[in-house]
């Protein structure tokens, strides 16, 4: 099993002149440690349901360009951008852009979105959740065809046109997809038929087995192989004793999880990543 580490808030202290260099000394600490994942939220505002909406918040792709200069092996994305939140031909602009800078380190990571308070606080439409999920098809289907060298062609949908598809510099290697959340009817489907990579929420070993199966019957249905889905798990902690998380991680190694992201403290996040991170995923690689 491997590690992914997620960085989830930006309390450092210093305020905001304190946060490029603890950004700089997270990609440090990550690249030491064998961290393999490394993201960030793509949020405007910081979730009130874990903190205050009014703490820090950095816009995500920005975030990675800047941490692509400060790492160099961890592959990089967002966990998980909003399907609202840019125009799909621009979002495949972005993530290319993020490959390229990175060396081909980039992730597309994407889900339906649901934080209603930012899209009302800053004017961004915010559908309803059976459009979003349409919308998000549409926007699986545009980046497909934006990285494809030999499809610049238009692209027709109930709610995206673009006269032309054309994106150049392409990704150096094909940004993986990773789609974020565990609904049993449309998200795992579309795991199924787009993604490289799904993204669960860690609830307990049962569920995760029921979902991986949903998942599986999804992959039966669309003709995939199961197995080329890596599979991984949010853990919404800061895990504090390694002999325990590393004993609650290995009921989830069986199932066949494959990467487990945790989301260091937004005060120390290096730190952290430093003192714990590195023997959590030395422990880890031997599951």
């Amino acid at each position: 099993m491997r590690l992914g580490v997620h960085v989830m808030a930006f309390t450092v202290p210093g305020g905001p002149a304190g946060i490029a260099p603890e950004l700089a000394r997270v990609g440090q600490a990550v690249e030491a440690a064998g961290v393999t994942h490394l993201s960030v939220m793509d949020h405007y505002f910081q979730m009130e349901r874990y903190f205050p909406a009014t703490d820090p918040m950095l816009e995500g792709y920005t975030t990675l360009g800047y941490l692509a200069a400060h790492t160099s092996t961890a592959r990089l994305g967002l966990l998980v951008t909003g399907v609202s939140y840019r125009h799909p031909g621009l979002l495949a602009k972005i993530v290319s852009t993020v490959d390229v800078l990175s060396g081909g380190r980039a992730e597309l990571g994407i889900g339906a979105a649901w934080y209603e308070r930012e899209h009302r606080g800053l004017g961004v439409p915010f559908p309803p959740l059976a459009e979003r999920f349409e919308r998000l098809e549409e926007t699986l289907r545009i980046c497909r065809q934006m990285w494809d060298p030999d499809d610049n062609g238009a692209f027709e949908g109930k709610y995206y046109q673009l006269a032309e598809t054309l994106c150049s510099p392409l990704p150096i290697g094909k940004p993986p997809v990773l789609i974020g959340g565990g609904g049993e009817k449309k998200t795992l489907r579309l795991v199924a038929r787009y993604a490289d990579a799904c993204n669960l929420f860690a609830t307990s070993p049962e569920e995760i087995g029921r979902k991986l199966d949903i998942l599986r019957g999804h992959c039966d249905a669309e003709g995939r192989d199961y197995d080329t889905i890596q599979k991984t798990l949010s853990v919404h902690t800061s895990p504090a004793d390694v002999d325990a998380f590393v004993t609650e991680m290995a009921d989830y190694a069986k199932l066949g999880i494959d990467t487990t992201i945790v989301m260091p403290p937004g005060d120390a996040p290096a730190r952290w990543i430093d003192d714990l991170g590195a023997p959590i995923a030395t422990r880890l690689a031997d599951l």
